[in-house]
């Protein structure tokens, strides 16, 4: 008796664990999608279109917590739904609640690789406390320009 109660519940255990990945799998998958939407409409319709739409907090690139950002190159920030304040703004020296300059690494990563993911801390949309969060950072082909979006863990 005791013994299919413990395999009972290691198997909803196993199924809970299963389901999370499955579903945080998803929330990747529409981080890289939304990434690559915002630089094909960068490359298509040019870079003003595409702030005009990226700032929308009810445009085609805000989904629930998701939602994409366009900065540059140097580190100034060109498109955020979620924080207008941060427009215009250079956060290259913008440090995490653990001292992680991610801007500085979004850049890098752009450079060096094209694209990838990075951890940082950084607060929910309506929050003010930092949570972990995970970006996927995409440089836009043949411009100085990366787009990024990313989810909470």
């Amino acid at each position: 008796m005791k013994k299919a109660m413990i395999l009972g519940l290691a198997a909803v255990f196993a199924l809970c664990v299963i389901g999370n990945v499955f579903a945080q799998s998803d929330a990747e998958k529409e981080c890289v999608a939304k990434c690559t939407e915002a630089a094909g409409m960068i490359t298509k319709d040019g870079q003003d279109a595409a702030v005009a739409e990226i700032n929308k907090k009810d445009g085609k690139f805000v989904k629930g917590d998701i939602y994409v950002f366009l900065m540059d190159m140097s580190g100034v920030m060109l498109a955020h739904p979620m924080s207008p304040n941060l427009i215009g703004k250079n956060l290259l020296e913008l440090k995490d609640k653990e001292g992680k300059e991610f801007f500085k690494e979004f850049i890098a990563l752009a450079k060096e690789k094209g694209s990838g993911w990075v951890d940082y801390m950084w607060p929910k949309p309506g929050e003010e406390a930092p949570s972990k969060k995970s970006s996927y950072i995409l440089k836009v082909e043949g411009k100085d320009l990366l787009v990024g979006a990313g989810i909470y863990k």
